[in-house]
């Protein structure tokens, strides 16, 4: 049996689905897509059902109807499911007191986002300086009562609590009780 990744997909299905998706992504009808196509409706019903058999001309039409390349409709991008469990994650260690960040999801090339699992103790909290131009971070605490925020202007958080704050200034994050649990997201523009 192939792994789930190499699963060989019937070229039909795969257009069919990935068309369908495209066109309802757009927002457009079938018969808005079939006219700005140069189609006949008939044509791109059955590419949508499975049963059409395009020519290369039909799917560039397609394509270029849609605005995006031939690829997203014979090989359309698959979601990937990824698991990081409790504990997992690479953890980056604070100098500044019992304060650790998991890295839980990078963002993928071209996006400035990451993020973090924060696992926070009683003490004297992590001053982080400025970020680039354009940081802005995003908390969520899920456990524990912490400080956040810009150094001048610290909030308390409780569980369920969110905040957005500028990273592109001095902040913190202190917890005031034991075993504080947050997700930060850190994001650029």
């Amino acid at each position: 049996m192939l792994p789930e990744d190499e699963v060989q997909l019937d070229p039909k299905a795969v257009l069919a689905a990935a068309l369908r998706s495209e066109r309802e992504r757009s927002g457009m009808s079938l018969s808005e897509l079939a006219k700005q196509a140069r189609l006949a409706k008939s044509t791109l019903s059955q590419l949508e059902s499975g049963a059409g058999n395009p020519n290369v001309e039909t799917l560039w039409a397609l394509a270029t109807a849609l605005d995006l390349p031939v690829s997203r409709l014979v090989d359309p991008p698959r979601p990937k499911i990824g698991v990081v469990r409790n504990g997992e994650g690479t953890a980056l260690q604070s100098e500044q007191g019992d304060y650790a960040a998991y890295l839980m999801s990078a963002g993928p090339a071209g996006v400035a986002r990451d993020l973090y699992r924060l696992n926070v103790e009683i003490g004297p909290g992590r001053i982080s300086d400025p970020h680039r131009v354009g940081t802005i971070e995003h908390v969520i605490v899920g456990s524990g009562q912490a400080l956040v925020g810009p150094t001048s202007n610290p909030v308390e958080l409780g569980p369920g609590d969110y905040m957005v704050y500028p990273g592109d200034v001095e902040h913190m994050f202190q917890a005031l009780t034991p075993g504080v649990i947050a997700t930060l997201i850190s994001e650029s523009r």
